[in-house]
């Protein structure tokens, strides 16, 4: 199977790992990012994705299978072409922030949907096939602490209790404030020091590293898909306290000890238990539903439903025909 893949970063951890475990499914193709730069703190303009659609254009007339937009906003440039059935992957923001608007607006002139929990078919209101993101058992996984900090330097001070807060603290939608109230609460509250750990912009290759030197994760965003960190500690066996987003929820269950939360009062009680305990939670069996190979053996399934199934689609007024010449990798 060929695929066309559009994405705001085809760099990012999650992109790389699951067009790799689709190339071991036998899918090949082109990826093609959104002109322009982004870090952890920037986003791509209106003027960025307009920028894009001429290159999208030429590159769907070599022919594929399918199209897999990554993204609300990449959705309109896929769906510029009539040739090719358009698989539209959602991850969150696209569809609780300002992006949502498009997001709603596209998907029901795609071939298929994919969201990341079931808070996310409900918020969007129509049919979707919901596939978290998964995660590398492999690269995620539990090692000792003691070896864990001082691979990352926190072996500083072996009494302290460090708290992972993994984004950057400029990402507005992860509430750093807030993790930061709960933590200074819950210092002055334990006899032992409560460390609020901050890592972003690390190789995603040392991200476990700090997953098994913390002592628990902590998870205050406003809103989320379904968070990848979330998914990393449950490989690790790293205790997680998180605000009910998402799909945390459904990742937490039977997981102990982990608190999902409501209120800042409940993140400081869920955290001051987990710290008392002292102990790696259950997550890793929890983190086996979501692997990386059984996420892309259900996002295979729908590619075959969407190209072996669908010949053509109505799709305003248009008519959308499958692909079958082979893609070519860049």
């Amino acid at each position: 199977m060929h695929v066309l893949t559009l994405t705001t970063n085809a760099d990012a951890p999650f992109m790389t790992q699951q067009l790799a475990a689709l190339e071991e499914r036998g899918v090949s193709g082109t990826t093609i990012s959104v002109a322009g730069e982004v870090d952890a703190d920037t986003d791509r303009s209106p003027a960025d994705y307009v920028r894009t659609v001429p290159r999208v254009l030429r590159e769907a007339r070599n022919g594929y299978d399918l199209i897999h937009a990554h993204y609300g906003l990449t959705a309109p440039m896929a769906l510029a072409q009539f040739r090719q059935p358009v698989v539209l992957s959602l991850w969150g923001s696209d569809v609780y922030g300002p992006a949502a608007p498009v997001s709603r607006l596209s998907a029901p002139f795609c071939d298929a949907v994919v969201v990341m929990s079931e808070g996310m078919r409900t918020a969007l209101g129509r049919e979707c096939t919901v596939i978290p993101d998964g995660v590398d058992l492999e690269k995620f996984r539990p090692e000792p602490q003691d070896r864990a900090k001082k691979r990352v330097g926190w072996d500083d001070d072996a009494d302290a209790y460090e708290i992972l807060f993994p984004y950057s603290p400029a990402r507005g939608v992860k509430n750093y404030s807030r993790a930061e109230r709960v933590v200074t609460v819950v210092d002055n509250l334990l006899e032992r020091r409560v460390r609020l750990r901050t890592v972003y912009g690390v190789d995603h290759d040392a991200v476990s590293d700090y997953m098994n030197a913390a002592d628990a994760l902590l998870l205050t965003s406003d809103s989320e898909g379904s968070p990848n960190s979330v998914k990393e500690a449950l490989a690790c066996n790293l205790p997680v306290v998180a605000v009910d987003v998402g799909d945390v929820r459904e990742r937490l269950a039977g997981v102990t000890p982990s608190h999902v939360a409501a209120t800042d009062e409940d993140l400081i009680r869920g955290l001051i238990d987990v710290l008392e305990r002292g102990e790696r939670s259950n997550g890793r069996e929890a983190a086996r539903e979501v692997s990386i190979d059984r996420t892309a053996d259900r996002l295979l399934a729908v590619y075959e439903r969407v190209a072996g199934t669908t010949s053509e689609t109505e799709a305003g007024g248009e008519t959308r025909h499958t692909g079958g010449a082979a893609g070519r990798i860049e």
